[in-house]
């Protein structure tokens, strides 16, 4: 999806929006880096009734050159009624990976066991922090999810 044809007041897919919506959350907690988002494999028709989706995070510097090694994948699923997110890089398979429920808990990729959290990983907690609250509206349902 290319955000740049996007105009306010403008009607577009749900989904799209909630792209958007994602990328501003990105861009705000993860600066100075810009964000662009696109869903990983086949476009999901709906987010609604527990479907899962993976959403690529692919950062570019203010320049608008590419920064590969900061993009991100984020798996958005359910586990009964709660929404769980599922970050990690992209360009480094040994990064911990950010899995957030009601909490956040870091974890080794290789083991699965929990671990410190990395040097830079205040910002992808706060990143997912902010998507939490938007889907879940502060209520635990997913009620933000076109």
């Amino acid at each position: 999806m290319d955000v740049s044809v996007m105009r306010a007041g403008e009607p577009c897919d749900p989904l799209d929006a909630f792209l958007v919506d994602l990328a501003k959350a990105a861009d705000l907690c993860m600066k100075p880096h810009l964000h662009a988002l696109r869903f990983s494999g086949e476009t999901p028709a709906t987010l609604s009734e527990g479907s899962d989706c993976v959403v690529l995070i692919e950062a570019r510097d203010s320049s608008g050159q590419r920064v590969v090694e900061s993009d991100l994948e984020l798996e958005i699923y359910r586990s009964g009624d709660d929404l769980n997110l599922m970050l990690s890089r992209l360009s480094d398979e040994q990064a911990p990976m950010l899995w957030h429920g009601s909490h956040a808990v870091w974890m080794d990729p290789a083991s699965g066991e929990r671990c410190d959290r990395p040097a830079d990983g205040a910002p992808l907690e706060a990143f997912c922090r902010r998507i939490r609250a938007s889907l879940a509206g502060g209520s635990g349902e997913v009620s933000g999810w076109p």
